[in-house]
Formats: C-alpha cells, structure tokens, sequence
C-alpha cells in the first residue's frame, strides 16, 4: 500500500536492532485516515475467507483490526497482556517474546469473546519474527478456532515471520513489506 509506504519513508526511523520506529503513525499517535485506508485494504484482501472474527495483541494491533471491522462487519478481540479483575478465572493464555520489550508478554484471551467454531482473521501491526502472531494462532487454536488467515500493517520480510507462517499453511498478507532496514534508507518489496 502505497500511502503506508510513503509514511515509512517519510516519518519511520531505523534504531537499529532490526526495530523500526513507527510511533507517530502507528504505535503511539495513530493516524485514523490512514488506519481506515488500511482497515479498507485489508477487508478488500480477505473478503472470501469466510472469517467470524478478527483477533489482535494489545496496544498497537487494535487500531488496524478495529478498521478492519468495520469494513468486514467483524467483532475485534484483542489479546489482553495483563488479566484485568473482569476477566473470568479460566483464561485462554499463551506466551510470545516481544522483541520490541525486550521479554516475553502474556497474551490473554476470555472465553467469552473467543469460542470454539469460530473462523479468525488475525491483524496486527507488525510482522517480524512470527512470534507474536504465532500466539495468537496458539490462541485461537486453544479455544477450538481455525486461523483463516494473517494481516500485518508492516512486515520485516528478512525476519523470517511469513515462511514461519506459510510453513504451517497460513494465507499471510502485509500492506507494507520492508526488503531491509539501515539508518541511511528503508527499502521495500512486493507486499500482500
């Protein structure tokens, strides 16, 4: 997608460490037109999966699935981090390294918002190794659901994430592909 690509180039910033600093579009201030263009292609991509819902990770996965939701008529679930007081007892968890944090998160879903039978869609803002996103998988497997297919805003395609998917069967999408990152230039390669 053109317009995201753009955005990278313009206002991303390589820090090294393969992390690419998306914060005033992204990750931190979110820009909702460029959001509801994401949410557009996404929904224009994967019209005939016959998904029930989409599932995300907590924080920044949220604004582009919620987009996403709206253009297919989905409820988004986002896996929580931290288990608030309303969640129930019983909790479908799962672990996933974050390499942005630097540790490993929780990733925390209720029972009542992701049931077995359902048909699941995963967006989320970036992919990179696969790992977040594989929990996610591991998530909606553990409540009885089939993973219909995997968006990603923004992939780090030399970080392996897309084979590690496509190996166990997944229809990955992203709408920016980032080929290599440095501090003189972000390069691209063909997305979706």
């Amino acid at each position: 997608m053109k317009l995201l690509e753009d955005r990278i180039k313009k206002e991303g910033t390589y820090l090294g460490s393969g992390i690419l600093k998306v914060d005033g579009f992204v990750n931190h201030q979110v820009d909702p037109h460029l959001m509801d263009e994401a949410g557009k292609k996404f929904a224009e991509i994967f019209k005939d999966l016959g998904a029930t819902k989409i599932l995300t990770a907590e924080i920044s996965g949220i604004a582009p699935a919620v987009a996403t939701g709206l253009y297919m008529n989905l409820p988004v679930v986002y896996a929580r981090k931290r288990k608030p007081v309303t969640m129930p007892d019983q909790v479908f968890l799962t672990l996933a390294p974050s390499h942005t944090k630097g540790r490993t998160v929780e990733l925390i879903v209720s029972p009542e918002y992701l049931a077995n039978g359902e048909k699941v869609l995963i967006i989320d803002d970036f992919l990179a190794s696969g790992a977040t996103i594989l929990g996610l998988v591991r998530l909606a497997e553990l409540a009885g659901g089939t993973v219909m297919g995997v968006g990603a805003l923004i992939e780090k395609h030399f970080e392996g994430g897309r084979a590690a998917l496509e190996e166990k069967g997944f229809v990955v999408k992203s709408l920016a592909c980032v080929a290599s990152l440095d501090e003189d230039e972000i390069t691209f390669t063909n997305g979706y």
